[in-house]
């Protein structure tokens, strides 16, 4: 069985989408497709077809969330003493040698992962090259646009 790393925050998102679909969304498009069967014929029933479509996404989305949350591998970053080491589930704080920003990146799993909020996976190019460094140390991350050096100037566990 494969394991998927995960943050506390992550598996409590995924229980939450879990719940929400079974309690909300799962009912709503079995009363959808029930109204559309009440139309009649539904070889030309765009409405019955769109609610089976629908239906059929909810389940395989819930069927993808119960299997990740069966071979998931929950990391609480709290219970690990902060060494300096970049680790799953750490926030790290990166300074770019050649534009001199900084950043500040969560490692996350493949689930949680969402850059427009600096989560990063644990599997990007970035997280990669990052972990088991430690503050202090210089990384070359590769990226589409040729190599970017780093400094980590941080690492939390927060």
């Amino acid at each position: 069985m494969q394991r998927y790393p995960m943050t506390v925050e992550g598996e409590l998102a995924l229980q939450n989408e879990l719940k929400e679909l079974k309690t909300v969304k799962r009912p709503a498009v079995i009363e959808a497709i029930a109204e559309a069967r009440e139309h009649g014929d539904l070889k030309e029933n765009a409405e019955y077809h769109a609610a089976r479509e629908q239906q059929g996404f909810i389940e395989a989305r819930i069927s993808d969330i119960e299997g990740r949350l069966a071979g998931s591998q929950v990391i609480n970053v709290h219970d690990i003493p902060n060494t300096g080491k970049v680790i799953f589930g750490v926030t790290v704080t990166l300074l770019n040698l050649e534009t001199d920003k900084g950043v500040t990146y969560k490692i996350v799993g493949d689930d949680e992962a969402n850059v427009k909020v600096n989560k990063i996976s644990v599997n990007s190019p970035i997280a990669r090259a990052l972990i088991g460094k430690e503050e202090g140390d210089v990384v070359n991350v590769q990226t589409p646009g040729g190599t970017v050096e780093y400094e980590i100037e941080l690492v939390e566990h927060k």
